[in-house]
């Protein structure tokens, strides 16, 4: 089945396996046989340590597959950083044009008090915020000259954690060079309500991370004030798309007509056993949904 949007899928799930972080070229190869047999054709881009774009342009046609919209984080919280987090975009960026990728996602790196206690906007702070926005404007202006947008990703446990701070730094940066790349997930999982922060910012809105999350896990999770890591690892807080509490008929109900931008699946820790069920799932609710299947003639 064609699908009428551009759709593609993290390998997170084999990264982050049995708590861990591995990103090397055999659990990227395990990875990409697994998603292009279930029937995704395209992956984020996720190089290791020392891989050229070039070498993973050639392992992602090796298994039938091309690239997606990947992701840069750095310490925007810190203004003495930004000059370096501009040059490191400035490499992401070119790594995503010599793979044919013209878009990405952009967010602030996570901050160890938030990962202890994660979704509440803990140390909230305005100025920080800001300086927060500051750098990630500079950063989407640097990389928007080389010829790659980037929109904002809120992340649990980042400085953009919480609604006030995602509206916060959209509302900062309007007229720049920064898009709004929401993840579904982390806008539910810190207490936001997707679609309606979509919505409110739809004409900047880049690329979609699709995720849902167990809302009675994410209960649990904060009464027992549990870390991220054991919030997402052992409670399982994140879910396939819907399979959880998210209204994804509201979410794609708000995004702007006539939008193509990119749908990126990313369940980083599946709810399912296991990665390859996971991605299936996840594909499945894609070929389900009238919004990936109906073309614009069919609508009318």
């Amino acid at each position: 089945m064609t699908l009428m949007h551009r759709t593609a899928i993290n390998p997170l799930p084999w990264i982050l396996r049995d708590g861990g972080y591995r990103l090397d070229r055999g659990v990227l190869g395990e990875a990409m046989t697994a998603v292009s047999q279930v029937g995704f054709t395209h992956l984020t881009i996720e190089l290791p340590p020392e891989t050229t774009a070039a070498e993973y342009g050639a392992l992602l046609a090796e298994h039938s597959l091309a690239a997606a919209p990947g992701y840069f984080s750095a310490p925007f919280h810190d203004p003495q950083r930004h000059g370096q987090a501009v040059e490191a975009i400035k490499r992401h960026a070119q790594a995503h044009l010599e793979l044919g990728v013209d878009s990405a996602f952009i967010a602030a790196d996570l901050l160890p008090d938030r990962m202890a206690h994660p979704a509440i906007g803990t140390g909230y702070d305005r100025d920080r915020t800001l300086v927060v926005a500051d750098g990630l404007a500079a950063a989407a202006e640097a990389a928007a000259a080389e010829g790659v947008r980037y929109g904002l990703h809120p992340h649990v446990g980042s400085a953009v954690e919480v609604e006030d701070e995602v509206r916060a730094v959209l509302d900062a940066t309007a007229g720049s060079a920064l898009w709004f790349g929401p993840d579904t997930g982390h806008l539910r999982w810190a207490g936001a309500t997707p679609e309606k922060v979509i919505a409110d910012y739809a004409d900047r809105v880049l690329n979609v991370h699709v995720k849902d999350v167990d809302a009675n896990a994410a209960k649990a999770a904060r009464e027992r004030d549990e870390d991220y890591w054991t919030a997402t690892g052992r409670s399982k807080v994140w879910s396939e798309p819907g399979r959880g509490a998210i209204d994804f008929d509201a979410v794609l109900a708000a995004l702007p007509n006539g939008f193509d931008g990119w749908f990126v699946i990313e369940v980083d820790v599946p709810n399912l056993p296991t990665p390859t069920e996971s991605s299936a799932a996840s594909l499945e609710f894609l070929r389900r949904h009238p919004y990936f299947t109906t073309t614009a003639a069919e609508e009318s």
